[in-house]
């Protein structure tokens, strides 16, 4: 009986401990739809409410808000252990993080870089500013979180890509893309401009401005026989020319989730190493 007790005892204790997981429905003005999403809290002490920073994690293409938790639910580990929420929003079948130059439907920058903050903001205890956000995401996500932080440095202070398509300009036969930039003739400038790998030049420019609020804490990686390498090590190899502070990261891997399982444990402690670092700055 005591053998019994005991075990029972150390269960409650692992349920009481572990994170938890929600999932709401978030409304997005600019496409006027609800979408769901997976909100991870940490374990967090009930005396006090504690404001706490967020990772947004962004799925890829064909995923959905809930593809992270289902394949990688090591997710609530990383909440508790690092004492962050992570949220994980649904980009649409095929978006890119994009809003369509082509197509009025598509709204997902202005839905996952502004309406889904604002609500998480507005319904969770937040650090409600940019250094308390980060963005990162697997291949067509990986792309939104480079994207949308370059866009949007003012809500997001560090960002994240996991084998990401950060060159467009590589995929424009592929992955619905042509579909939400436009041909490649009259929208030669929007496929240029939603490219990461020429974002970086503007980014450099307000670094060169000296505006603290443009600096982005940057992470991202990809696996040697990931069908995106050559455009990642093309991405480090041009950051590290305009001297851009980043950190990067390729190792043995391919285009799948034990990969991306794997990689988004050194996202979260890259982020948890930032939050804590602005925490004692400001």
């Amino acid at each position: 009986m005591k053998r019994i007790i005991t075990c029972f005892f150390i269960l409650i204790t692992c349920k009481i401990n572990a994170a938890t997981v929600d999932t709401v429905l978030i409304y997005s003005n600019a496409m006027q739809k609800s979408f769901k999403c997976v909100v991870i809290k940490p374990t967090v002490s009930q005396r006090k409410a504690i404001s706490l920073p967020v990772v947004y994690l962004l799925h890829g293409y064909s995923g959905n808000y809930s593809n992270w938790i289902t394949k990688v639910p090591a997710l609530k580990e990383y909440a508790d252990q690092y004492r962050i929420m992570i949220v994980c929003p649904d980009g649409g079948f095929s978006s890119w993080y994009l809003d369509s130059p082509v197509d009025s439907t598509m709204r997902f920058d202005t839905y996952i870089a502004k309406e889904v903050p604002a609500y998480i903001d507005t319904h969770y205890h937040t650090i409600a500013n940019r250094n308390g956000r980060a963005i990162t995401g697997l291949s067509m996500g990986g792309h939104g979180g480079l994207l949308l932080s370059f866009l949007h440095p003012d809500i997001f202070g560090a960002c994240g890509s996991m084998s990401g398509g950060v060159d467009l300009n590589n995929v424009h036969t592929r992955f619905d893309v042509i579909k939400r930039v436009g041909d490649t003739i009259t929208h030669a400038a929007d496929w240029n401009k939603y490219s990461v790998i020429n974002m970086v030049d503007i980014y450099k420019q307000h670094l060169l401005s000296g505006n603290k609020n443009d600096s982005l804490a940057i992470l991202f990686d990809c696996g040697t026989e990931d069908i995106f390498f050559t455009e990642n090590h093309a991405l480090h190899e041009k950051m590290r020319r305009l001297n851009i502070p980043h950190d990067y990261i390729e190792r043995p891997g391919h285009h799948d989730w034990l990969y991306w399982g794997n990689a988004v444990g050194f996202e979260m402690m890259f982020f948890s190493t930032y939050f804590k670092r602005e925490a004692i700055s400001h």
